[in-house]
């Protein structure tokens, strides 16, 4: 469990970025932290790995102050996947960027059996040998990811993990993070893209101003025309074409999300019950 207890957060600069933050992630939990720019979602991640310490106020994750930890020792329970991969890959080869992962969190026994999982989990086999620097942008985010994963987190943060990836690369990080958190691990996702976070169908945390405005449901959060404006968010598309057949023909119900619901609404609202 990771839980914030009135945590406020300052920059050396002066700027203060979070501002009495109170939350608990329950274990297993898929949660995405969404809001404007600035509101301070990455800086409020950055502490559940110990990146950053609360200038008041305290994090636990599992029940132990991050005060108290290293971000060594946090990297086991924590693992940390930044929004531009360049940020953490720096050894010569992908191969090397894995080993160098286990060997700094202690992992020397079956090193050479958990590199080659972490390979071909990530399907980097064939680049093992190469320059991370000389992949593409995905699969220079497969490389980040594997480098974290590799060490079998039980809790996984992700920042715009879907920034510069194409549809194709999007699916792809989709159905890893379903299955992430289907094997019971914590998924915390930052991210402005609304429709991905539809498909994973988290709990939402919006920050405003360094403050949590919202938490709840993706129904609940996502389909709120003041939250939505407040976050600088746009709604789902399914939620915008829902509004506009409740306003243009029949009244049907505002939170809906995905197609599916939409057609029962149809079904239910307007053609009696059949489509």
């Amino acid at each position: 469990m990771i839980e914030a207890i009135n945590l406020s957060y300052t920059y050396p600069t002066g700027d203060t970025a979070l501002r009495n933050i109170s939350l608990k992630i329950s274990d297993g939990e898929l949660v995405a932290i969404m809001g404007p720019n600035g509101a301070g979602k990455s800086t409020l991640v950055k502490h559940f790995n110990g990146l950053l310490k609360p200038t008041r106020g305290e994090i636990l994750v599992d029940g132990v102050s991050t005060s108290r930890l290293t971000v060594a020792e946090l990297s086991r329970k924590v693992g940390f996947v930044f929004q531009n991969a360049d940020h953490q890959l720096f050894a010569e080869t992908v191969e090397k960027e894995i080993e160098f992962t286990l060997k700094n969190l202690g992992f020397h026994e079956n090193l050479q059996e958990l590199k080659i999982k972490a390979l071909e989990e990530f399907d980097l086999l064939k680049y093992k040998d190469k320059s991370p620097f000389s992949l593409s942008g995905g699969e220079r985010k497969r490389v980040a990811l594997a480098s974290v994963l590799c060490a079998n987190p039980k809790t996984i943060i992700l920042d715009e993990p879907t920034a510069g990836q194409d549809l194709v690369q999007k699916n792809n990080l989709l159905e890893l993070i379903k299955r992430l958190h289907s094997q019971g691990r914590t998924v915390v996702i930052v991210s402005h893209d609304v429709e991905f976070i539809v498909d994973l169908n988290p709990r939402i945390i919006t920050l405003v101003n360094g403050r949590i405005l919202c938490d709840g449901g993706v129904n609940e959060v996502l389909t709120n025309k003041s939250i939505l404006e407040y976050s600088s968010l746009t709604p789902p598309q399914i939620t915008e074409f829902a509004w506009r057949i409740s306003e243009e023909l029949k009244p049907i119900p505002k939170n809906i999300t995905t197609v599916d619901q939409l057609i029962e609404a149809l079904k239910t609202h307007i053609i009696g019950g059949k489509l």
